[in-house]
């Protein structure tokens, strides 16, 4: 019998396939499909694992593994994208991963979880201060282009691929990300240390695990999933702007919404999973936690990385799509966080909002 835990693994030939589409050459809109759907089982094996671990350790604990294994490959393929001097698409990725978990992670649990049940409810505070880090992470990430606004000639157009924005919003870039760094390091004390009971609640509800893991068994597991989730992305990444072209969307779009999408394949899945089974503290945690990484602690090491990497320092000014979906994401996720429940209508409507800004992208 084919379970929501056990599906995705009939996926599994993909990945062999996409490695073997990649290296005969093949065409680039298969080799992407062939790898969109290796990167699903690596997925549902990154969920299983990070729920074993979760179950011994609580969400709290559970949810940082999840995020960091899932937006590791992200990290990866954005230092090989600042090498190739491709800075507005890194850009474009590190805003599509956070309204993307913000909006459609967090949707699709809400929505997901809440089709059977009348409510759902969750750790209000802990969602709080998550949303609040991601808030001020995004203040810290807007200056850069507040600045080269005012005191210079203006912001980047979607798909413009200038790199030298001048030494001083350089440097103001590369102080930001030094404090953001400095916020995630904080934030991590706070969460698993001073106050670790505030994000792993008590949980009632009894396991449904069909064979419990070992905490070893886990990790391996994490592990493997992470190194085949990150060697599926480097080949969808490698064939997604040929394939992009082929269909007719811009690379903007596709570095803001595909590439955030797919990339972030393990923290999708992993939530709404986990949603459905009325954990939604693990959700939460998984959807707002991997926006408030992507920002506290992925782009402030993707500037450090750019003054050794790549043909110039990357600076963190975005464009103005960039700057008001992000600015809108985070707002709705602190809102949402404040009332500790949910229904699947409050998650269509984040669904519906994550729409309108990928039809917006789609015409930028």
């Amino acid at each position: 019998m084919l379970t929501p835990q056990g599906w995705p693994y009939l996926l599994v030939p993909f990945i062999p396939a996409a490695v073997a589409f990649e290296l005969a050459g093949l065409d680039p809109v298969l080799v992407f499909f062939a790898s969109a759907a290796g990167v699903i089982p690596t997925a549902a094996l990154m969920g299983r694992a990070t729920e074993e671990l979760a179950a011994r350790s609580g969400p709290g604990i559970g949810g940082l593994l999840n995020v960091t294994f899932g937006n590791a490959p992200e990290l990866i393929i954005a230092l090989f994208a600042l090498n190739a001097g491709l800075h507005e698409v890194v850009k474009a990725s590190i805003v599509g991963s956070i309204i993307g978990n913000t909006l459609f992670v967090l949707g699709a649990a809400m929505f997901a979880g809440g089709l059977r049940r009348d409510r759902q409810y969750f750790s209000a505070a802990a969602a709080s201060a998550q949303s609040s880090m991601l808030l001020l992470a995004i203040v810290a990430l807007v200056m850069p282009a507040i600045f080269q606004l005012v005191d210079a000639d203006g912001l980047p157009r979607p798909g413009d691929e200038r790199v030298n924005f001048g030494g001083d919003v350089e440097t103001l870039s590369l102080l930001v990300a030094l404090v953001l760094i400095v916020s995630y390091a904080a934030g991590l004390v706070f969460s698993l240390v001073t106050h670790r009971d505030l994000f792993n609640p008590d949980d009632d509800e009894d396991g449904d695990l069909e064979e419990p893991w070992t905490v070893r068994r886990s990790v391996l597991a994490l592990l493997v999933a992470g190194v085949a989730v990150g060697a599926m992305s480097e080949i969808l990444v490698g064939s997604i702007t040929e394939a992009a072209g082929s269909i007719g969307l811009s690379e903007f779009f596709v570095g803001a919404i595909v590439v955030a999408i797919v990339g972030n394949a393990a923290e999708h899945w992993v939530a709404v999973l986990v949603a459905m089974k009325n954990k939604m503290d693990l959700a939460v945690n998984i959807a707002i936690g991997s926006s408030a990484q992507v920002a506290l602690f992925v782009a402030p090491v993707l500037v450090i990385a750019s003054f050794v990497l790549g043909p110039h320092p990357m600076a963190l000014v975005l464009n103005g799509f960039e700057l008001g979906a992000i600015l809108m994401a985070v707002l709705i996720a602190g809102q949402v966080a404040r009332e500790g429940e949910s229904t699947w209508f409050m998650g269509l409507q984040l669904l519906l909002v994550y729409l309108v800004i990928a039809l917006a992208f789609a015409f930028a």
